[in-house]
C-alpha cells in the first residue's frame, strides 16, 4: 500500500480553505458595501455588533458566481438563510419525489429477514 503524504494533503487542503475564505471574503464585503444592512426576507437590521449574523445568499447557489453588480447576492439574516436552503431542499426533494420508483431510493431493507433471526435463538 502506497504511503500518504499527509504533508503535501495537508498543504492543499489548507491552500483551499484559503482560497475559499478569501473568495468569500471579497463578496461578502462587496456585498455589505452595496446593500443596506438589512435583511432581505425579514427585514431585521443590523449594525456593527451583530453584523456578522448577516450573511450573503447567492440567488443561483453558485459561490462562484459573483458578478460585480451584486446581481447574484442579496443579504439574508443566519435564520432567513438557513430557511432558504431547507426551502430549496425541500422543493428539490418534493420534484423527486418518485425516486424509488425510478430507482434511486433506498435497495437494502435490514428487517426484510427479521423472522428467521429472530427464531435463530
Amino acid at each position: 500500500m502506497a504511503k500518504i503524504d499527509t504533508k503535501k494533503l495537508d498543504k492543499v487542503i489548507a491552500d483551499a480553505r484559503r482560497d475559499m475564505d478569501k473568495r468569500a471574503q471579497g463578496y461578502r464585503e462587496q456585498a455589505l458595501g452595496m446593500y443596506p444592512h438589512i435583511c432581505g426576507r425579514c427585514s431585521r437590521e443590523f449594525d456593527h455588533t451583530n453584523l456578522s449574523e448577516l450573511t450573503v445568499h447567492h440567488r443561483d447557489h453558485d459561490h462562484d458566481n459573483n458578478p460585480a453588480d451584486g446581481s447574484n447576492w442579496e443579504l439574508l439574516c443566519l435564520y432567513c438563510h438557513d430557511n432558504e436552503h431547507q426551502r430549496q431542499l425541500e422543493a428539490h426533494m418534493g420534484n423527486n419525489s418518485t425516486s424509488e420508483s425510478k430507482g434511486n431510493g433506498a435497495t437494502h431493507n435490514p428487517f426484510a429477514d427479521l423472522k428467521s433471526m429472530l427464531n435463530d435463538d
